[in-house]
């Protein structure tokens, strides 16, 4: 079994795979990665199965050095990635031979980027899954420097592309489709979500994305002040506190909640939420 060595870990670096379905009814949620299709992609591309633990990086600063022959791809935010100071192209193979180190630079755009490694992480799973869940403090502790991270074994046959041709991330304002309620009549005014825009608050995490009002766009409304009983909460729930301040609810998301949903986003767009850095801007659209 190859190994290898974490030198830094930038902000925070943490081990992901698609998460821990079919334990909410124990109060477990799913967790995984943020962006589940840049994680999906990160193994598809070493040869994984597209569960494969691989590590989520925040905006970058991740160092890794090989202590063996070893086969990666960086996905998601486009952190340069330079092995041994040579850059590698983004969303591509890259070998590292033993003592070789990875790093990966501050992306400009997007918020995290995914390392698959051939044969995936093999720490030890928690209820079927090697994520970390930052709400509950389920699974593996965040990496730091000196940790060594076994890798598994190879399961699969190479993949016959040396790199994915993507198209770029757009730090622009996002398009981001929602569908309504189930709670919007707890609104005087549900439409004033899809009015205007929605700026990303320094808040955010894998837990939710918080916004802010941007521009002088009106305010959300709630009808009463009254207490909502506790009631479940899915991946993409729109929950507006009294503040009036959306969050949209990420990986970490915890599996109830007492305020009201105005509203879920889209399944295909929450992965673009899941990226979208502090400071830009969301125009939510009708589903």
């Amino acid at each position: 079994m190859s190994e290898l060595e974490v030198l830094e870990t930038g902000p925070l670096s943490l081990i992901q795979d698609l998460g821990r379905p079919g334990y909410l009814s124990s109060g477990v949620g799913v967790s995984g990665a943020a962006d589940r299709g840049s994680a999906r992609l990160a193994n598809r591309l070493v040869g994984n199965d597209e569960n494969g633990a691989c590590i989520e990086v925040l905006m970058g600063g991740l160092a890794l050095r090989a202590r063996a022959v070893t086969t990666v791809a960086v996905t998601g935010a486009p952190a340069a990635a330079l092995l041994d100071g040579i850059p590698m192209g983004h969303a591509s193979v890259i070998v590292m031979e033993p003592g070789q180190t990875l790093r990966l630079q501050y992306a400009h755009v997007g918020l995290r980027s995914y390392v698959g490694v051939r044969g995936g992480l093999a720490v030890p799973d928690v209820l079927g899954s090697r994520s970390t869940d930052t709400l509950s403090g389920i699974g593996p502790e965040a990496l730091k420097p000196n940790d060594i991270l076994p890798v598994g074994t190879w399961t699969r046959n190479f993949p016959n592309v040396d790199v994915a041709p993507l198209p770029a991330m757009d730090p622009g304002p996002l398009s981001v489709r929602v569908i309504g309620g189930p709670r919007d009549d707890w609104f005087t005014n549900p439409d004033a979500l899809t009015t205007g825009a929605w700026a990303v608050s320094p808040d955010t995490d894998r837990i939710g994305a918080r916004l802010n009002r941007h521009a002088g766009a009106p305010a959300l409304q709630r009808t009463s002040e009254a207490e909502l009983p506790t009631e479940g909460v899915a991946l993409g729930s729109i929950q507006v506190p009294p503040s009036g301040q959306p969050v949209v609810f990420l990986a970490d998301h915890p599996i109830s909640g007492g305020y009201p949903v105005i509203g879920v986003v889209a399944d295909e767009d929450i992965d673009r939420i899941a990226q979208a850095r502090p400071g830009q801007l969301i125009r939510f659209t009708t589903a």
